[in-house]
């Protein structure tokens, strides 16, 4: 009897309708369209506006559009993850009230932080459930409220995030598709390159340091984009070796979108023809938690069964790695 191996059988999204121009840009920072556009790619962002309305929010609407389009009964879900560096609040965690919200009454749900990498780890994580043999169904989403964390006054970040969730329901295979195989890794010395230093236990929250702006996002964004290109390109190479695969198989780059100029330098050191990586940083700027489920959202309806994805992301930590998953379905 084969392996059972954890396949991705339905994806859903969600984008706030609000969409934060490079044009409007302009008269918030120092900054013009052009320079936007030629460094980073980005046209425009969307951003969650309203009161009450957190990180929980556009995971729920993603996981309810999942569940509308795959006709799913909520309560056959038995984990929910949800894979995010804006949770709604520290203790309780921003998963179970998803879970609550979207009716899945007999899931456990927990929280996964790894910053732009928390999908690519959720991935390996839900499809470990799967493999166990011990659950059936595990919804994974990745949402973040990235503007939460932003200073509107630092050109440097402003112009790059955005907010989004996306959702993929994993689910048991055994004939040969789905998560095949990854390579995770992690350097915690990189922490100081890109982080939120104010707001956890090691400097909570004043108003002195409210007043400093720690907690917004700060990167050292020369070092971010050298790890960024090298361990994207180095992780994604070697699970191209390592399963004997060459340039033709790969049907598909799902790289984490940070920046399109690392995008396109991973691309290209990967000697990868351009129409084969997924890109829609021009829409959504950088989401976080919520490139990759946005990405397979956004490309689905080009994704045939028995395609070979290679997923990569590089975020805070520093965290970063490559998965490799032959996609199940034809939509």
């Amino acid at each position: 009897m084969n392996k059972a191996t954890a396949v991705i059988t339905a994806v859903g999204k969600y984008v706030p309708d609000y969409i934060l121009t490079n044009k409007e840009l302009e008269s918030m920072v120092e900054t013009n369209d052009e320079w936007i556009t030629s460094r980073t790619g980005i046209k425009e962002r969307r951003i969650l506006k309203g009161d009450n309305k957190g990180t929980s929010f556009l995971a729920i609407k993603s996981a309810e559009d999942l569940i509308a389009k795959k006709k799913l009964d909520p309560k056959e879900i038995e984990l929910v993850i949800v894979a995010t560096a804006s949770p709604d609040m520290q203790a309780a965690s921003t998963a179970s009230f998803v879970a609550a919200n979207i009716g899945a009454t007999n899931a456990f749900a927990f929280d996964l932080d790894s910053a732009c990498s928390s999908f690519l780890y959720g991935m390996s994580v839900a499809s470990s459930f799967i493999e166990s043999g011990r659950y059936k169904k595990v919804l994974l989403i990745g949402a973040d409220k990235c503007s939460s964390m932003i200073d509107y006054t630092d050109r440097t970040t402003c112009i790059i995030f955005g907010d989004g969730a996306g959702a993929i329901l994993f689910e048991p295979n055994k004939d040969g598709f789905g998560l095949i195989d990854e390579y995770l890794r992690t350097d915690g010395f990189g922490r100081e390159f890109l982080k939120v230093a104010a707001g956890g236990s090691l400097l909570p929250l004043s108003e002195e340091n409210i007043d400093k702006k720690l907690n917004f996002i700060k990167q050292d964004g020369k070092t971010v984009f050298k790890n960024a290109v090298f361990n994207m390109t180095d992780s994604s190479e070697r699970i191209i070796k390592n399963n004997n695969l060459t340039l033709d198989d790969i049907s598909w780059l799902v790289p984490h979108q940070a920046n399109k100029r690392i995008i396109e330098a991973v691309g290209r050191r990967m000697n990868l023809e351009a129409s084969k990586v997924m890109v829609n940083i021009q829409k959504y700027g950088n989401t976080t938690s919520a490139t990759l489920p946005l990405l397979l959202a956004d490309y689905e309806s080009q994704l045939k069964k028995g395609d070979k994805l290679i997923f990569t992301a590089f975020g805070g930590g520093f965290s970063w790695g490559s998965i490799y998953l032959k996609w199940g379905y034809n939509s």
